[in-house]
C-alpha cells in the first residue's frame, strides 16, 4: 500500500479469492491477516473482535504470539485498541508505547514495535472489532495507507457480519454483531408483538465489495448521482409527496446535501481504493454514522438521519431499485423498523401478518401513533438509531405498553414475552365477555363510553367494544394520508360511509384539526416559533371559511335525515366558537334553499382544551349543544409543557391539584348550564385517570378502542359517590402539594377497584 496505487485494488483481489476459498473461518482470518501484512509491509497485523459483553477478543494475528490468540482480552476503553473502539475512529502512531492510552499486553509479545496503525472495523456505522498493523521501526503512516486499510476493514467487516466467526467464540462470548439489546422509547400504542425485523424502507445489501473495473465503478457512480439528483429535483417539483410521509423542507434539505461535493469526493476516493461503487457509499456512510452517532449536539445528529437518506437513495439509483417501502411478501409475524412513517404507508401492509411497529421519530401524538392505536398494532417510537442496530429477519419483541424493544433477545426473554402476551389475550378475551354489560358503576351511575377514531377500519371496533357511539371522529386523517386536498364530495362520500357503518350510534366530528404538529404535505408550511401555540385547527378554519365551509357543507350532506353533532377545536374564546357557528348556520340554509336535504337534528359543540375557556366557561357552555375536554392539549397548556419533548413532558401529572381543579371546574359548570360534556383525550382511556373523572362528575368518557374493557370493567367495580368524597378530601387537604396519582391508586387497590 505504501504509495503504490495498484498496492490496495491487488490486496482486495487476493481478500475476495481467500473469501471464496473451503477453509475453516480461522483459517480464512489467518491467511487474511498475512496478507494484509505483507501488502502493508508491517511486521504485525492483528484482527480484534467485539464480544457481546463489551470486551474485545484478538482473533488472529500475523507478527504477534500465536498462543495470545482468544486468550488476549481488553475492555472497551482500555489500550489503543479499546480506544479506537470506543472512539471508532483511526489512530496511527510513530511510537505508540508513548501514548498514555498504551496497555501492555505481555502475552502478545508486542514491546518491540513501536509504530501503530488501527482502524475501526465498522458496518452500519457499529463497532464490531478493530484492525492494526504494527511495525518495528518509527514510522508514519500516510494518509493513503490510513483509507486503505479502512476499506479493507470492510471485507473484515462483511465476514463478522455473516455470522461465520462466531463459531470460534468459546461458550458464553457471542461476538457482538449477534448481541441481544435492549432498547428504550416512547410507548405509541399498546400491546405486545414479537416477531421478525422488516425494514420499511429496506437497506441494500452491498454483497460485492471489491471492483473488477475501477473507471467502470466511477463512471456507474457519476450516473447515479445524477439520476438521483433529478429524482430528487421531480419529487420536490411535483409535491405531492404524502405518500410516504416526507415532507418538502425534508426534501429541499436532502437535495442540498445530494450537491455537497464533499460527500462525493469522499466516495469517489473510496472507488479509487479498490471499491465498487455500492461498497464506496456504504463505506462512506458507515463512517459517516459512526462519526455522528458519538455526537451530543442534536442539530449534528439531525444531519445523521438525512445522510442516511441521502446514503440509501443512491444506494437504491445504483441497484435500479425502487426507494420504498417493499410491502407484497410480507412475512408472518413481521415487526416494521422505520426511521419514520406516514399513517398512508402503514395502512397500505397486510395487517393480518403485522405484529408491531418501531420507529426512531414519532411521539405519543404523532400521527402515526394514532393510525397505530386505531389498527391495535403496538408500536414503540423514539428508539434511537434502531435502523442500524437491526439486520432484516432478526428476532425483535416490542412492548407498547412499556415502550421497550428486545433485539435479537435471549430465549428466555422471548419465553417471558411470549407469556405476557397470552395473559394479555386472556385479558381481552375476558374484556370481551362485558361487551354486553351495562356501564353502570356499583351505586348505579350510569357511564356513557365512546371511542374515538379517525379511519373507516376503526368503525369495526363499535361492535367489537360494544361503545355507545364515536365521541371523537378526527376527520383530519382523511387529509392526511390523502396526496392532494380531498373534494367536499370525497369528504361526503367518507362521512356517509361513517355515518352507515355506526348504525344509528352517534358519531361526534371534530373538524379539520391540523396545524401545529399536524402538517399537510400539500399544503404550504408555515414557520412558526412555537406552532403548538400558532396558527392551527379552528384558527385555521376562520381565517380560511372556504377550507371550514367545504368540511362542513360535506358533513351537512352525508348527514341528511340523520343526527349530526360536530365540534370545533382549539376554540379559546365565545367569539370564535359563534363565528364557526355562523359559518354552519349559512351552509345549513344555502342548502334549504337549494333543495338538499339536511340533518333532521344538528348539536355544535366546543373542544375545550384552552385554559382561557375555563374563564368563560359559563357563557360557552350556554350557547353550545356540548362541551368535549380535549385533556392533551389543555394539561399541555395548563402546565406550559410540550407533551412531545421529553424533557419537560413528565414534569407534570394530570392528577395532580390544579390539573383535577380544572377538570372539576368544567365539570360542575356543564353540569350547572345542563351541557352534556365528555372527556376525549387520552385521561379517558385511563383506567385510573378515567376513576378521577366520574369522582369529579363527568359521565361521558372517549377513548381508544383497546382502553373500553379495562375502563369499564373498572367503572363496574366503583362507588362513585365514595371516589367523589375521596377526592374532594385529597383536594381540600393542603399537605398534598404535588401528583394525587399515589393516593388515588392506593384509595382504588383498598376498595378493590381494578386500575
Amino acid at each position: 500500500m505504501r504509495g503504490a496505487l495498484g498496492g490496495p485494488r491487488v490486496l482486495l483481489r487476493r481478500l475476495r479469492e481467500v473469501m471464496a476459498e473451503p477453509v475453516s473461518a480461522q483459517e480464512r482470518l489467518d491467511k487474511i491477516v498475512v496478507l494484509i501484512a505483507a501488502n502493508m509491509v508491517a511486521e504485525v497485523c492483528s484482527v480484534y473482535v467485539l464480544r457481546a459483553d463489551g470486551t474485545l477478543e484478538l482473533y488472529a494475528t500475523e507478527g504477534l504470539k500465536r498462543e495470545a490468540v482468544h486468550l488476549t482480552t481488553m475492555r472497551a476503553g482500555e489500550g489503543l485498541v479499546g480506544l479506537i473502539a470506543r472512539e471508532a475512529e483511526p489512530l496511527a502512531l510513530s511510537d505508540a508505547q508513548t501514548h498514555p492510552a498504551f496497555s501492555y499486553k505481555p502475552e502478545t509479545g508486542e514491546e518491540i514495535y513501536h509504530a501503530f496503525l488501527g482502524v475501526p472495523i465498522l458496518r452500519a456505522g457499529n463497532t464490531l472489532g478493530v484492525l492494526v498493523v504494527q511495525n518495528k521501526a518509527h514510522r508514519s503512516y500516510s494518509e493513503e495507507e490510513i483509507e486503505a486499510l479502512q476499506t479493507t476493514a470492510m471485507v473484515i467487516a462483511e465476514m463478522i457480519a455473516s455470522g461465520e466467526l462466531q463459531a470460534l467464540a468459546p461458550p458464553g462470548a457471542d461476538i457482538a454483531i449477534r448481541r441481544a439489546l435492549h432498547q428504550r422509547g416512547v410507548a405509541l400504542a399498546d400491546g405486545v408483538g414479537l416477531g421478525h425485523v422488516v425494514l420499511h424502507e429496506p437497506r441494500i445489501v452491498v454483497k460485492d465489495l471489491i471492483a473488477e473495473d475501477v473507471n467502470r465503478e466511477i463512471g456507474r457512480l457519476e450516473r447515479a448521482i445524477e439520476a438521483m439528483r433529478a429524482a430528487i429535483d421531480k419529487l420536490v417539483e411535483r409535491g405531492d409527496v404524502a405518500h410516504h410521509g416526507e415532507h418538502r423542507d425534508v426534501l429541499e434539505t436532502v437535495r442540498m446535501f445530494a450537491n455537497d461535493q464533499g460527500w462525493i469526493r469522499r466516495i469517489r476516493e473510496a472507488v479509487m481504493t479498490g471499491l465498487t461503487a455500492e461498497a464506496a457509499v456504504e463505506r462512506v456512510q458507515s463512517d459517516t454514522r459512526a462519526k455522528l452517532l458519538r455526537q451530543t449536539d442534536p442539530y449534528l445528529r439531525e444531519r445523521l438521519h438525512d445522510l442516511e437518506d441521502l446514503a440509501n437513495r443512491l444506494l437504491h439509483t445504483l441497484a435500479g431499485a425502487h426507494f420504498g417501502a417493499a410491502r407484497e411478501d410480507l412475512p408472518d409475524n413481521a415487526i416494521l423498523v422505520a426511521r419514520s412513517m406516514g399513517p398512508a404507508a402503514l395502512l397500505d401492509y397486510d395487517r393480518s401478518r403485522l405484529r408491531g411497529v418501531v420507529l426512531e421519530e414519532g411521539g405519543p401524538t404523532s400521527h402515526i401513533a394514532i393510525v397505530a392505536r386505531a389498527l391495535g398494532i403496538p408500536a414503540v417510537g423514539e428508539v434511537e438509531n434502531i435502523t442500524s442496530l437491526v439486520e432484516p429477519g432478526d428476532a425483535i419483541i416490542v412492548d407498547g405498553a412499556m415502550g421497550e424493544v428486545q433485539i435479537r433477545p435471549a430465549p428466555d426473554v422471548e419465553a417471558a414475552y411470549a407469556e405476557k402476551a397470552r395473559l394479555r389475550a386472556r385479558r381481552q378475551a375476558q374484556y370481551r365477555r362485558l361487551r354486553d354489560v351495562p356501564s353502570v358503576t356499583k351505586d348505579g351511575e350510569r357511564i356513557a363510553l365512546h371511542i374515538n377514531a379517525g379511519l373507516l377500519v376503526d368503525l369495526p371496533h363499535l361492535e367489537e367494544t360494544g361503545a355507545e357511539g364515536i365521541g371523537l371522529f378526527r376527520t383530519e386523517l382523511q387529509f392526511m394520508i390523502a396526496e392532494r386536498m380531498p373534494t367536499t364530495g370525497e369528504q361526503q362520500a367518507l362521512y356517509a360511509q361513517v355515518l352507515a357503518a355506526a348504525n344509528g350510534h352517534d358519531v361526534t366530528f371534530r373538524t379539520l384539526d391540523i396545524g401545529g404538529d399536524k402538517v399537510l404535505p400539500y399544503m404550504q408550511k408555515v414557520e412558526e416559533e412555537n406552532p403548538a401555540l400558532g396558527w392551527r385547527a379552528i384558527r385555521i378554519g376562520l381565517d380560511r371559511p372556504g377550507l371550514l365551509r367545504s368540511q362542513v357543507r360535506a358533513l351537512l350532506k352525508a348527514s341528511a335525515g340523520r343526527r349530526l353533532k360536530i365540534m370545533f377545536p382549539m376554540v379559546a374564546t365565545v367569539d370564535e366558537f359563534e363565528r364557526a357557528k355562523a359559518i354552519v348556520e349559512r351552509e345549513r340554509a344555502h342548502l334549504v334553499k337549494h333543495g338538499y336535504s339536511v340533518p333532521e337534528d344538528l348539536a355544535l359543540g366546543v373542544m375545550v382544551e384552552v385554559p382561557s375557556l375555563l374563564f368563560q366557561i359559563d357563557e360557552i357552555a350556554a350557547r353550545a349543544d356540548f362541551l368535549s375536554v380535549g385533556s392533551n392539549d389543555l394539561m399541555q397548556f395548563l402546565f406550559a409543557a410540550d407533551r412531545e419533548n421529553r424533557q419537560v413532558a413528565h414534569r407534570f401529572d394530570p392528577l395532580s391539584a390544579p390539573g383535577l381543579r380544572a377538570l372539576k371546574t368544567i365539570a360542575d359548570r356543564a353540569k350547572a348550564a345542563g351541557c352534556p360534556a365528555t372527556v376525549c383525550g387520552e385521561m379517558g382511556g385511563k383506567p385510573l385517570e378515567a376513576l378521577a373523572l366520574i369522582g369529579l362528575g363527568f359521565r361521558s368518557l372517549s377513548m381508544s378502542p383497546a382502553a373500553v374493557g379495562p375502563v369499564k370493567a373498572m367503572l363496574l367495580k366503583a362507588d362513585v359517590g365514595a371516589v367523589a368524597a375521596e377526592l374532594e378530601r385529597l383536594l381540600a387537604d393542603g399537605s398534598h402539594h404535588g401528583s394525587l396519582r399515589q393516593a388515588l391508586a392506593a384509595f382504588a387497590s383498598a376498595h378493590g377497584i381494578p386500575v
